[in-house]
């Protein structure tokens, strides 16, 4: 039923007769619906219209939404990081000095930093174009999942291990494994800060703060370890955000490993005793016999970047007399230009060990010598002569293309194994593959670049295409920590040889007919190619995507984009624990009923180097320029010095 209401005239009304007219005519209110009313046809079209306009501004909010909240420029990120407007002050923690630390065995000199303007160097980064939309789209979307992916772990790290070494990504507990004072968390403030992490970042450096670098409840530590992962770390760090408690921590840092020379020829230990370096008697230590060639050779960057940092010659003074024991000795190794494993640090000597690697126990020697002339501006020529010498030697020793029974992709790609000095003078090679090897790709690539030499970015691209496929042949989609392969005789052409393959597998494996080889392959899930799984673990090493990231910012080839891609889908996939990313025990098991629990490990690189590399491949190439950033070994990056004149005692940048 309709309800009819008149109005009553006011005063105005009475004096105006075509408006009392007007407000005499009935207002006809309908009722609200009801159940069971029918919404008449206009109703209906206004409610559509309604939905519809809704519809299209809730998809054109969607569309327009970033992807990525931090897809800004560098010089944005580098600002909005750096402002420390609502930043307070920290200030650092230490139950000791370790300035006031003894040292015994004091040179009568020092050898300074170089001097001089910086050399304008080759670009190392290709000049990239801009994007089109769709290729923005892809790559924010997958850059938000790796950052996704990092945060999931750090945010366990904090809630279960802080402060700690490590998190126990399983059972979600830490663990003190590299001296105690974090491992993790001064690993990943760089990362933390390069990905945006702001109030995480500065969370961090309070903490770090507070860490007593004055003990230790671990009697000795392994200086290579705690230089890499802690001082560069800390330096890496100071260099991004100018945070001075970092530099203070890095001093403190570096003044105990500073102690690990305290020996006659200034020589580093491969393990120093904390509580020993700290006694005023003696007479420091005595220099090691026999050390691993990663231990005695790579510290040069960054006790480089401090001296910069700092203007103290004495920390570039050690690692440039080891440089010079290197310089003198690499033409009387038994494969002369090349460096062997084992170092007799005692004699100052390289000439006794025939085995030869850029792998495990040797592999960041090599790495720094490039680098570090980088690091220098170019004006320490010793390090390109080191570079080129040992990397002519690395070629021709080391390096082979392995049979694959399909013959395109063999064409394209090498691997780097190990050689031995034999007393007849031949060298033989073992012709094997560690992930921990797969660095040397971007090595070659970026030595390539710094010194005009193409074929060593040719073979950079080829060695990195080997860790690309080795990733793609197992059934998991990672590659493992170490295999077997054939070489071929020739880089050009090698043809598959099944008999030949087969007598490879029951070497190895001590196998003697058909049978044994047929059940080695069961057992052992080779793929046709690889002789022997000698590891099957992935320990989340970040070698691999490392050199992928260099190639692709050396050359822009976007297929990198999508071999990256595939590599961290297949590693987040197999590495997921419960709290964060775990190391696996086999990757050749991709069986899902159940899926293969990982270990109840997580190195602290997974953080500061795995994802970091993900997440900076999926970046504009500004983040972190090739041309104005050098990493160190465990993905640190120090700014590189230009324009400046170097100056002893001045605190370059």
């Amino acid at each position: 039923m309709r309800t009819i209401r008149f109005t009553q005239p006011s005063w105005d009304e009475d004096t105006n007769p075509q408006l009392h007219c007007q407000k005499m005519r009935p207002r006809i209110r309908l009722p609200r619906p009801g159940p069971g009313r029918t919404l008449s046809r206009r109703e209906k079209r206004l409610r559509n219209y309604t939905f519809i306009g809704l519809g299209i501004f809730c998809l054109l909010f969607l569309w327009s939404r970033p992807i990525d909240n931090l897809a800004v420029t560098w010089k944005e990120h580098e600002a909005w990081m750096n402002d420390k407007s609502s930043i307070k002050s920290f200030a650092a923690k230490d139950s000791y000095d370790w300035r006031k630390a003894p040292f015994h065995n004091v040179p009568d000199s020092y050898k300074k930093l170089p001097v001089g303007k910086p050399l304008t160097l080759p670009a190392v980064q290709y000049k990239f174009g801009s994007e089109s939309s769709s290729q923005k789209k892809l790559r924010e979307t997958r850059r938000v999942a790796v950052r996704n992916e990092f945060e999931r772990s750090w945010q366990a790290y904090r809630k279960f291990a802080w402060t700690r070494d490590e998190l126990m990504p399983t059972t979600g507990a830490g663990v003190d494994t590299f001296g105690g004072w974090g491992a993790t968390l001064i690993d990943t403030l760089d990362s933390l800060w390069i990905m945006g992490f702001k109030e995480d970042f500065y969370d961090a450096v309070e903490a770090v703060a507070k860490l007593d670098f004055g003990k230790s409840d671990v009697g000795a530590i392994s200086v290579f370890e705690t230089t890499i992962r802690y001082l560069g770390g800390l330096l890496s760090a100071y260099d991004l955000s100018r945070e001075q408690v970092l530099l203070e921590k890095a001093v403190q840092m570096g003044e105990m490993l500073y102690r690990a020379f305290d020996t006659p020829n200034n020589t580093p230990l491969d393990r120093l005793t904390v509580e020993a370096a700290k006694k005023e008697g003696g007479a420091g230590f005595a220099p090691e016999s026999q050390i691993c060639l990663a231990a005695f050779g790579s510290f040069t960057m960054e006790f480089t970047r401090l001296a910069q940092i700092t203007g103290e010659a004495k920390y570039y003074d050690v690692v440039a007399r080891v440089t010079k024991i290197l310089d003198r000795a690499q033409n009387t190794t038994r494969i002369a230009g090349l460096f062997p494993i084992w170092v007799n640090s005692r004699e100052e000597s390289l000439s006794t060990d025939g085995s030869f690697t850029v792998g495990a126990l040797a592999d960041s020697t090599f790495e720094y010598f490039p680098k570090n002339f980088a690091l220098l501006g170019g004006l320490e020529p010793v390090y390109k002569k080191l570079y080129l010498d040992s990397a002519a030697m690395i070629d021709k020793h080391l390096l082979y293309r392995p049979m694959l029974p399909d013959n395109e992709p063999g064409e394209d790609l090498l691997f780097c194994g190990e050689g031995h000095a034999q007393n007849d003078g031949r060298v033989t090679l073992d012709a094997d593959m560690q992930h921990l090897t797969c660095f040397v790709g971007g090595f070659f690539a970026l030595a390539g670049r710094l010194f005009e030499n193409e074929h060593h970015v040719d073979l950079g691209a080829k060695l990195t295409e080997g860790c690309i496929y080795a990733y793609s042949s197992m059934p998991t989609g990672i590659m493992p920590e170490i295999f077997d392969a054939v070489a071929c005789e020739s880089r050009t052409t090698c043809p598959w040889n099944q008999t030949k393959y087969e007598v490879e597998v029951l070497r190895k494996t001590w196998g003697k007919n058909k049978d044994d080889f047929e059940a080695t392959v069961r057992e052992q899930r080779l793929t046709k190619g690889w002789t022997q799984l000698r590891d099957k673990r992935y320990l989340l090493r970040p070698e691999a995507i490392e050199s992928v990231f260099v190639m692709y910012r050396i050359t822009g080839h976007e297929e990198y984009l999508e071999h990256a891609w595939d590599m961290f889908s297949s590693i987040r996939k197999y590495t997921r624990t419960r709290f964060a990313n775990g190391q696996l025990f086999d990757v050749t098991d991709n069986s899902s009923d159940p899926t293969p629990l990982p270990e109840d490990k997580m190195e602290s690189f997974w953080l500061a180097e795995t994802l970091k590399y993900f997440y900076l491949i999926f970046s504009t190439p500004d983040m972190i320029s090739l041309d104005d950033w050098v990493f160190n070994t465990e993905a640190h990056p120090f700014r590189r010095p230009k324009l400046q004149r170097l100056v002893p005692g001045a605190g370059n940048y």
